[in-house]
């Protein structure tokens, strides 16, 4: 089977999930993608371009697989005369329905933040198959739609929301995990346990990640008097919240590393050599940076919200998770005082199933099926 898969922001994440598919599937896939910048303009205007290049090459896929950065009813608009009977797969890494907007935001103080939320919406009943990347993904729109189609004026369409579901699945991301393997000299942590613990930041630093939660209660460790280190690591998109600056001259003594990593080797030994990976994020869909470090060895403390629960199970881990921000200052305290039986630990079992070797094959029986 031939796949075009089109992705118009292909950087990060993205751009890992769509080289990591065509890499490890029996199938033959050709990415068509444009460059991951200006991602409102990519969802307002990348169709258009997409759609001129689909129509110039000599593609003839037997699956489009879309993500939710197309505006795929645009992109079929133009191409109708060569994909009028080509079957279309839409994945949801993240949608604009449920994403929490920073208020500062000039759409948002502006009141046009909706559109985007409806392209989403409308290349889900335009497509045939619907993958979201988690189960709480799954949830969490279906939830929101009815409301979100509300705020128009009527009619508001809200049995449309049964026709996406029905057409709906989860299908996790998959990540190439086994690269960590073979990436640079693994930190051993039987041999490290008088280093002072390490704890790790390799989110993007962006408003939704919650960064202020999360340097806050590095300020409170640090004036209990309790030593660890700080690695920030993760990618800044243009500006970031003043927090990262803060932190910088507040906990100057205690980063070790302050910025995007390029090299991934270098990047794959700030995992294995760190401790703690506390998570703050008020939004996650699926939640592949802290699936890396988990991976690496990182000992996770997650909130109860979100994916968490779904990736680290919390039934049977319910310890790894908190309620309140008390409660997360107090498991870190706590890490870094028993910091020897936390380096013991490991919950790599819970998250290899997300590598390609394991998911591939399953992205190969579901868009097959399409």
């Amino acid at each position: 089977m031939h796949i075009t898969l089109i992705e118009p922001f292909f950087t990060g994440s993205h751009a890992a999930w769509a080289t990591g598919y065509a890499r490890h599937s029996k199938h033959t896939v050709d990415i068509l993608s444009l460059s991951g910048h200006f991602w409102k303009w990519r969802m307002h205007g990348g169709a258009v371009t997409l759609a001129r290049k689909f129509l110039a090459s000599d593609a003839a896929p037997d699956l489009l697989l879309v993500t939710d950065m197309l505006d795929l009813t645009t992109f079929l608009a133009l191409t109708r005369r060569k994909t009028a009977h080509i079957p279309v797969a839409l994945y949801f890494h993240e949608n604009q329905i449920c994403y929490p907007w920073s208020p500062t935001d000039r759409d948002i103080l502006q009141k046009r933040d909706h559109h985007y939320g409806f392209i989403n919406y409308c290349s889900a009943l335009a497509a045939d198959a619907v993958v979201f990347n988690s189960a709480y993904h799954y949830n969490a729109f279906f939830r929101e739609l009815p409301r979100f189609l509300k705020q128009f004026p009527p009619p508001h369409e809200e049995g449309t929301a049964d026709i996406i579901r029905t057409k709906s699945s989860v299908l996790h991301l998959g990540l190439d995990l086994q690269k960590f393997n073979y990436a640079g000299s693994h930190h051993t942590r039987d041999a490290d346990m008088n280093q002072v613990p390490l704890i790790l930041w390799n989110h993007r630093w962006e408003y939704d990640k919650n960064p202020e939660e999360f340097f806050r209660a590095l300020f409170l460790l640090d004036e209990q008097g309790l030593d660890f280190r700080v690695a920030i690591l993760g990618k800044c998109f243009g500006q970031h919240p003043p927090i990262f600056r803060t932190t910088r001259e507040r906990l100057r003594d205690k980063i070790v590393h302050y910025g995007y990593v390029e090299d991934f080797a270098h990047y794959a030994r700030w995992l294995q050599g760190s401790d703690i990976v506390p998570v703050t994020s008020h939004q996650e869909f699926f939640g592949a940076s802290l699936v890396e470090a988990v991976y690496c060895g990182g000992h996770p403390i997650l909130p109860t919200r979100l994916t968490y629960p779904e990736l680290i199970p919390y039934e049977t881990y319910p310890d790894l998770f908190y309620e309140t921000f008390e409660e997360l200052v107090e498991k870190l305290t706590g890490a870094l005082h028993g910091i020897g039986k936390i380096r013991e630990q490991s919950f790599r079992h819970c998250v290899e199933q997300y590598s390609w070797q394991h998911m591939a094959p399953k992205y190969d029986r579901v868009f097959g099926a399409v």
